[in-house]
């Protein structure tokens, strides 16, 4: 099965959709994404250039299977569409700071990933002792490193 986004002239995520391998075969008998658009078009009377091909298997630039990532991320309703980089971005950016990284299809803080946790801090959130985690201060600009006893 093959998945397609339905997106808006304004490149926003409408539906998603699964179409039969088969109907976008080429005539060499090889899988098209254009084919897929043309026939999506004519049975949904829905612009061809306005169905984008994506991968289930694909979040934050990462293939779960271990094939190639595609287009960064399996979209949902309400998500950007990028055209210039080619990648699905969720619509919600999570702070002002945050930017786009384009190889992990996220948006991440403006210094990075949060620390590592100790071994003690994640033996104690295996045991469910303690939840230790970052969270990102906007104000400073800072992954803050929280704990509450469980």
């Amino acid at each position: 099965m093959a998945h397609f986004a339905k997106i808006s002239e304004q490149n926003k995520v409408l539906t998603v959709v699964t179409l039969n391998d088969k109907d976008m075969l080429d005539t060499d008998g090889n899988p098209s994404e254009a084919v897929g658009q043309a026939y999506l078009e004519q049975h949904n009377n829905w612009p061809a250039h306005l169905w984008v091909q994506c991968s289930y298997n694909t979040k934050r630039g990462v293939h779960r299977l271990g094939g190639t990532p595609f287009r960064g991320n399996y979209p949902g309703i309400g998500w950007d569409w990028d055209l210039t980089d080619q990648i699905f971005w969720t619509a919600e950016k999570p702070y002002p700071s945050w930017v786009k990284d384009v190889q992990k299809g996220s948006w991440v803080s403006p210094i990075g990933d949060p620390p590592d946790l100790t071994q003690e801090q994640k033996n104690q959130n295996a045991a469910f002792t303690h939840w230790w985690g970052y969270v990102w201060n906007e104000t400073d600009q800072t992954w803050d490193l929280t704990n509450s006893e469980a």
